[in-house]
């Protein structure tokens, strides 16, 4: 396990590499100077623009100020703001308890909705219930998420009366509730379906009929031997998920109003704040390669038979 463990933190580094290197070229490698669209149309000092490159490393070249955002990386240091002077790192920590809060209240309603509906569905493969959630998912899957959020906006909040139409306060989980339900739209689409498919294919396996002819009882014989295999590519698109949920939270958190990750990303491409988007892209790329690794070492408490060298 432990040499697996390295084997993996090992392989991580590379895909680490290349990742923040492309976003990093994506946002310097752009056309147009983000230091003199701080001034917009006003006229400005030439010295005081190459001043202010100097100081924040842009007039070096490309290479050498991707080098540094690396060196820096290891020090803690996601970069720094162009307009403000603010660390990237402080962005990131004001806007993460708000996203954190909507992506686990998202991923809950993803892993009940999802696993209890697939459930149903795969365990009565072809009947009217498994046609009925099979048409929800796919419609789920075929509207898009932001379509979705101004729908419940009408439905619940306007019409209804549930709930807000955006929220005021970030840290009420009540107010989360209903942009959770629309972040977790898709992701329940897909963990429903895949949910359903495993469960009707290990349904039909060998080792459950063995457990029948051994006298369990249909649910004895679900809980403890259909649910532990058929969860195992369940976990796998959970763990993956988590880090989609972060980064679509940036069409959620817009439609309602909720000032965490995904609207800092907006602001910083609206203002062409480069280092705040490598920084925050950065950090879901750790978190996305942290949650993966979970994830592997997860295998083997769902399945025994799973072992690392």
């Amino acid at each position: 396990m432990g040499r697996y463990v390295v084997r993996r933190l090992l392989q991580m580094i590379p895909v680490f590499i290349g990742a923040t290197l492309l976003v990093f070229l994506m946002m310097y490698a752009l056309p147009g100077d983000p230091v003199r669209a701080l001034w917009g149309e006003r006229s400005v000092d030439e010295a005081q623009i190459a001043a202010m490159k100097a100081d924040l490393g842009l007039d070096l070249p490309l290479w050498h100020q991707y080098l540094n955002y690396l060196l820096g990386l290891l020090q803690g240091d996601f970069g720094t703001q162009i307009a403000s002077g603010r660390p990237v790192i402080d962005v990131i920590t004001s806007a993460l308890p708000a996203t954190l809060r909507l992506t686990a209240l998202a991923f809950l309603i993803t892993v009940v909705l999802g696993v209890g509906l697939g459930v149903i569905a795969g365990l009565r493969r072809g009947g009217k219930t498994d046609r009925m959630i099979l048409f929800v998912t796919l419609l789920f899957i075929s509207v898009p998420v932001f379509v979705i959020g101004y729908l419940y906006q009408v439905f619940f909040a306007h019409n209804l009366g549930w709930a807000r139409p955006t929220v005021q306060d970030p840290t009420a989980w009540s107010q989360l509730i209903l942009p959770a339900m629309v972040l977790s739209s898709l992701s329940l689409a897909y963990v429903a379906r895949l949910t359903r498919t495993s469960v009707a294919e290990n349904k039909r396996a060998d080792y459950m009929r063995t457990a029948r002819a051994k006298g369990l009882t249909g649910r004895r014989a679900v809980s403890v031997h259909l649910m532990r295999n058929s969860l195992i590519p369940v976990v796998t698109f959970l763990g993956v998920d988590i880090g989609n949920l972060m980064a679509g939270a940036i069409v959620t958190e817009g439609i309602f109003n909720v000032n965490g990750i995904g609207s800092a990303v907006y602001r910083a491409l609206s203002y062409r704040e480069g280092a705040t988007v490598v920084g925050i892209v950065t950090f879901m790329i750790l978190v996305y390669l942290v949650v993966t690794l979970l994830v592997d070492l997860l295998y083997a408490v769902l399945d025994p038979r799973i072992r690392y060298a």
